[in-house]
């Protein structure tokens, strides 16, 4: 749904038009204004907030031209009812309109030959194509964007020339309007005629891939990140950008869709977008040894039909859902697991992926994730409650927050010895139910009161000055961002995004020093004792890992991840499925508290915070850290820049095997022809006269 400003908009759009109608037929030329003056604020709030209603509106026959010539039929129909009917300005108003319409025509035509133009067959990131082909500017982005809802507006003029004559009985005023617009009408389309012919338009597309094979060789890419699927898809690619920049070898990131291109996140990395098949496949990847992927969908086998490098599954996070053990997995030539229990899970699946061809590389995304080294003697023990949402269905298991969250908050603030509580819920929480939704405010409202009770009991001081040196810092920090975002320059189009879009490393690398120096600064603008609702994507979830000393949440990627800590962890049994069967379900619960929907055995998890003898598990988070994660040492980008380099050098030998295999049978066809003159000898795939296809 909709917010409720958007769904009041189009509520107003869809009952300014029966005010319309009936101010037509009264007459009433102000009350007419009103209601059109209603609708068009309304119609254009809504396209400005890009809401969705808009397309709904498209699928009830209520389209954007069709609101426009509604009202414009209507505004017929109150000059009519005013006996303007036998009046040139009735007839100029009708040839106003028609014309206008005429000109929508042509106007469609042109943007849409202009963005089909400027559509390049690939589209790219940090690959100098600017240095080999010609790419021009885009046109003016006032031009295209929301070109249609720009058009259609025109007739603003003539609607508030003709209510203006009409109200005057005076048709001056109407002539005026209907001349500024038709002459506007002409103007927009004239504007966009030189862009879609000549230096205006970029190079056809055998000569852009053949930019980009140039490219390719002169940068011989060696391993390849490949990635398909929706757009929402898109942080299944981004969670492995910083793992392709460390790789020892020339990584390339190939994505197929453009949406997914839009979201990639920033990277140095270079990157190709192919949407065609064919282009990918007539592509020189000739030095490529090893391709990753992250995703099991249909269109790998576009880049699996290549021989010459080795294929490989990474996934995009192990766990035990069924899509871990997708039997699709059989086409690579390796699959790679973080830990055993990946090698283990397809084991027990028996989808036919073999045991030797799986190999152990750790996570390395992990990496900014820090280990426990105890409680610090200057602050509080923190707890983080991250649960997940509430899913598409109404499976009790789904959250803790609807059954278990008020209880487990509650127990958390009141706890004595006391506590700090962070709590970061799933960005999507309440936005399927509304029962999840209510259940998010009461904990958010739970720790919102208890940090009010706390800032106001004198046993918990802060240090001011080291709060406002913080805010201080985070105010400096925060214009740095902005100021070298927005010197990033916006990209007019795909196109010259393409041209435009090397990255500049010093201001990418500058920009992650002050993401961590945000980081820190947050921490300490606010008393370390102080409970805190965690909102929005910074600090990010790893962040909160880093400063808590353990955590309460449900069933997902989260408790895996958070494993990687070694600290304490407590997982709410919401379903109710009693504690053996609920660890016989889940792998990453095994090492935890495990709690029911009272949260009454919270006092095992802070007992191990506070006092390390008392933490009974501790040992069998470091087994399960070993069995999930693998070990720590090599670190995990290191076992993946081996198994790489492993899987690289396999690729080479088979290849030369293969030039050596062609060689010989190249060299013996020779020799068999120069004993044998005048006779033709067989090639390969043929036999007695008979070629084999």
């Amino acid at each position: 749904m909709g917010s409720a400003a958007e769904l009041a908009a189009a509520a107003l759009v869809m009952l300014g038009f029966p005010c319309l109608m009936l101010a037509a037929l009264v007459p009433s030329v102000y009350g007419f204004a009103a209601a059109a003056a209603v609708t068009y604020l309304a119609d254009h709030y809504l396209h400005r907030k890009g809401s969705y209603l808009v397309n709904r509106l498209s699928k009830v026959r209520a389209g954007l031209s069709i609101r426009f010539l509604i009202r414009q039929l209507l505004l017929v129909l109150l000059l009519a009812r005013l006996s303007l009917s036998n009046d040139l300005i009735f007839y100029g108003a009708i040839a106003c309109f028609i014309a206008f319409y005429g000109l929508q025509a042509p106007h469609g035509a042109l943007v849409t030959l202009i963005r089909n133009r400027r559509r390049m067959p690939v589209a790219t990131r940090n690959v100098d194509l600017k240095s080999r082909i010609r790419i021009p500017d885009a046109p003016p982005r006032r031009l295209l964007s929301r070109s249609a809802e720009k058009m259609l507006h025109l007739d603003l003029a003539a609607v508030a020339g003709l209510l203006v004559a009409a109200a005057l009985d005076k048709a001056l005023p109407g002539f005026i309007g209907i001349g500024v617009t038709v002459l506007l009408g002409c103007l927009y389309v004239l504007a966009l005629l030189p862009y879609v012919r000549g230096r205006k338009i970029p190079p056809h597309a055998k000569k852009v891939l053949a930019a980009v094979d140039d490219w390719l060789a002169d940068y011989k890419p060696e391993t390849v990140l490949y990635f398909s699927g929706s757009k929402d898809s898109a942080y299944q690619v981004n969670m492995w950008l910083e793992t392709m920049e460390q790789l020892d070898t020339r990584p390339l990131v190939i994505l197929r869709e453009r949406a997914i291109l839009n979201k990639l996140a920033p990277t140095t990395a270079p990157v190709i977008c192919v949407p065609g098949g064919v282009h990918l496949m007539n592509m020189d990847l000739s030095t490529v040894r090893v391709a990753l992927y992250a995703a099991n969908v249909g269109k790998n086998i576009h880049l699996l039909r290549v021989p010459t490098m080795k294929h490989v599954f990474i996934g995009h996070g192990d766990s035990d859902k069924l899509a871990s053990v997708n039997p699709y997995s059989k086409v690579y030539d390796e699959v790679w697991t973080a830990g055993r229990a990946g090698r283990d899970r397809y084991a027990i699946a028996d989808v036919g992926v073999r045991d030797d061809d799986i190999v152990e590389v750790g996570r390395p995304q992990l990496a900014p994730i820090q280990t426990w080294q105890g409680v610090p003697e200057d602050r509080m023990p923190t707890v983080l409650y991250a649960p997940t949402w509430e899913g598409w269905d109404d499976n009790p298991g789904n959250t803790s927050i609807l059954l278990a969250g008020e209880n487990i908050v509650r127990t958390l603030v009141q706890a004595d010895p006391p506590v700090r509580v962070l709590y970061k819920p799933h960005p999507f929480t309440g936005t399927r139910s509304a029962a999840a939704k209510g259940a998010h405010q009461r904990i958010t409202a739970l720790v919102e009161q208890a940090a009010a009770e706390r800032a106001g009991d004198s046993r918990f001081t802060a240090d001011a000055a080291t709060e406002a040196a913080a805010k201080a810092e985070l105010t400096r920090i925060q214009a740095l961002t902005a100021e070298l975002s927005g010197a990033s320059g916006g990209k007019g189009d795909e196109a010259e995004a393409t041209r435009e879009g090397q990255v500049d490393v010093a201001r990418h690398e500058e920009m992650a020093r002050l993401r961590v120096e945000w980081n820190a600064a947050y921490w300490r603008s606010f008393p370390s004792y102080e409970h805190r609702v965690i909102k929005g994507a910074q600090p990010r979830l790893y962040d909160c890992f880093n400063v808590s000393d353990a955590m309460v949440s449900d069933i997902s990627s989260v408790v895996s991840d958070f494993i990687a800590s070694g600290k304490p962890y407590a997982v709410t049994d919401s379903a109710e499925l009693g504690v053996e069967e609920f660890k016989r379900q889940n792998t990453a619960v095994r090492a935890a508290v495990i709690l029911s929907n009272d949260a009454s055995e919270l006092g095992g998890l802070l007992d191990a915070v506070r006092d390390p003898s008392a933490d009974a598990l501790a040992e069998d988070r470091a087994e399960l850290k070993q069995y999930l994660l693998g070990p720590d040492e090599p670190t995990s980008i290191e076992q993946f820049n081996t198994a790489v380099a492993g899987l690289g050098r396999k690729a080479e030998t088979r290849n030369l095997g293969q030039e050596a295999r062609v060689a010989a049978a190249e060299a013996e066809e020779a020799r068999l022809a120069d004993v044998l003159p005048g006779q033709r000898v067989a090639s390969a795939g043929e036999t007695d006269g008979v070629t084999t296809g």
